[in-house]
């Protein structure tokens, strides 16, 4: 053996006897044993990893999730930043009723070192959900609500003006906030964006049937056959058939790219710190709740008309998004004029963006909202949760 090889071979021994002394530093240690000592791997002691992940301990930090009455109902929203002087980015989740505040544990991570981060579940969705309230759901209730909501957060945080992202049917509720009060928003970000339900659903069911002769599923064919013509004329689209061409628009990847649902995104609500075990039993009922009370309200809103916006306005399109078609969005996003408009394509999703990207969705929201801010005041009151009333336009 020469020399090199030598001294190679012993280089060798003393990184192993270091790696070795490290090991046995690190798992020797009583609070890291004390800490993963038989686990019993149930979905209590996994929330606890989650919430222990996410904490925020900067002294001018906030972490809070809490109910506030608004307009006469409770509703619960989550506020965490690590700089309570960070501008505020509202996120008006989908659905009706698909929350975005029990997935937003992985979705949103690293948000709130750039943002101060609120997640609303809606009226009778999530954790707001209350049956004895269920029969106050209507999209001109929702509009007020979310009023409100902007209202107390510019009141609280004094901040006039905050960042808002509507995701899905929550993009229906920012976008008409952002025609009638541009003046509270830095810019308005369309996630999914909603412009005209029924051509979007022409458009869904067109598609899905070509997909389902494309792939020689005569079931689907058959199905899809049995509620044509869709969404045509002004005739109401009876749920039923809307959760049909939803079955097969997601089956063939229309929601969720390269996937037959997203039951992916649903089972993370089950490792939320901020659920309980009620909320989760709940989180369906309530969903199912707010679909058949606001959704054919819903089936007939167009935006298609809205020409000009007097706030920055950024879309996020999922290039495989059927489910609510990308391609409806952009076509509208051509001709609207704003200020200053940005569109970015997800090419490796479909309407659950996200969620399917979150790298990207994160650096967009860093790269084009966060600089709109400007100085924002360095520093903040503490977010307190007071009752709030009702916010006119």
């Amino acid at each position: 053996m020469n020399f090199v090889e030598d001294r190679e071979i012993s280089v060798v021994r003393r990184s192993l006897w270091f790696l070795m002394l490290l090991v046995a530093f690190l798992y020797a240690s009583t609070p890291v044993h004390a800490a993963t000592e038989g686990f019993p791997w149930n979905r209590t002691e996994a929330v606890k990893i989650v919430a222990g992940l996410r904490k925020i301990v900067t002294p001018g930090g906030v972490e809070r999730l809490q109910a506030l009455s608004i307009n006469g109902v409770e509703q619960w929203v989550s506020i965490r930043s690590r700089d309570r002087a960070n501008p505020v980015l509202l996120v008006v989740h989908g659905g009706p009723g698909w929350v975005a505040m029990p997935t937003s544990w992985y979705f949103a991570q690293g948000w709130d070192e750039y943002f101060t981060v609120v997640q609303w579940d809606q009226r009778g969705a999530g954790k707001s959900y209350d049956p004895s309230t269920v029969d106050t759901l209507s999209v001109e209730q929702m509009r007020r609500d979310l009023d409100t909501l902007v209202g107390w957060i510019r009141s609280e945080t004094r901040q006039d003006r905050i960042f808002l992202l509507g995701h899905s049917w929550g993009s229906l509720l920012g976008l008409d906030l952002a025609r009638r009060h541009p003046e509270w928003l830095y810019a308005y970000v369309g996630a999914g964006q909603v412009v005209d339900m029924r051509e979007s659903e022409r458009r869904g069911w067109a598609w899905a049937m070509r997909e389902a002769r494309e792939r020689g599923n005569s079931e689907a064919v058959a199905e899809l056959q049995s509620i044509a013509p869709y969404a045509e004329g002004s005739v109401a689209v009876p749920i039923a058939d809307l959760y049909m061409q939803r079955k097969w628009v997601n089956a063939f990847g229309g929601a969720a790219y390269n996937r037959p649902d997203a039951g992916f995104e649903a089972a993370a609500m089950a490792l939320s710190p901020d659920y309980t075990d009620d909320n989760l039993r709940d989180v369906w009922k309530a969903q199912a709740t707010s679909v058949e009370r606001l959704m054919p309200e819903v089936m007939e809103l167009s935006m298609s008309s809205l020409s000009d916006l007097r706030v920055p306005v950024v879309l996020l399109l999922g290039r495989h998004d059927i489910n609510v078609s990308a391609q409806v969005a952009a076509e509208w996003f051509d001709w609207v004029r704003a200020p200053a408009k940005k569109l970015v394509w997800f090419e490796y999703s479909a309407h659950e963006m996200l969620v399917e990207e979150p790298g990207k969705v994160f650096l967009t929201l860093i790269n084009e909202l966060r600089p709109l801010a400007g100085g924002v005041a360095e520093t903040a009151p503490a977010v307190g949760f007071p009752a709030v009333d009702q916010a006119g336009d």
